[in-house]
């Protein structure tokens, strides 16, 4: 059984259906379905079999009490930001946040209003260690 605390840690195709649902909410697997196939073609049965996973996993809930089943993300789309994050730091920064940070602005230019949101979570972040 998985921990409800601790989320798995989902695949790619996971996380494009997770994207789905924190964009638009609990959906059906059609609705799921139709989302992801604007962007690529994706068969109804793979979308189901994915959500069905996913369900196993503790990364979706299952409502199934219509006759189409509805799907809603289990964790917000923060916590599993965060994870992906906290994992991806310890494994390719050796948990750096300068690393991660220098990496992230180095290889994308953020723009005017990126760096200024970015100063004020800096300030924000020195004022709380006074």
């Amino acid at each position: 059984m998985p921990n409800p605390a601790i989320p798995p840690r989902p695949t790619d195709a996971e996380l494009e259906i997770l994207r789905v649902l924190w964009q638009r909410g609990p959906s059906t697997v059609r609705q799921v379905h139709d989302a992801i196939g604007a962007a690529r073609d994706t068969g109804y049965t793979t979308v189901l079999k994915l959500l069905q996973i996913m369900a196993e996993k503790g990364l979706v809930d299952r409502d199934a009490s219509e006759r189409s089943h509805v799907y809603r993300a289990r964790h917000a789309e923060e916590q599993t930001q965060r994870q992906l994050l906290q994992d991806l730091l310890a494994r390719a920064f050796g948990g750096s946040t300068e690393k991660l940070v220098m990496q992230a602005l180095s290889g994308k230019r953020a723009s005017k209003a990126e760096l200024a949101e970015i100063r004020r979570l800096l300030d924000k972040m020195k004022g709380d260690r006074k």
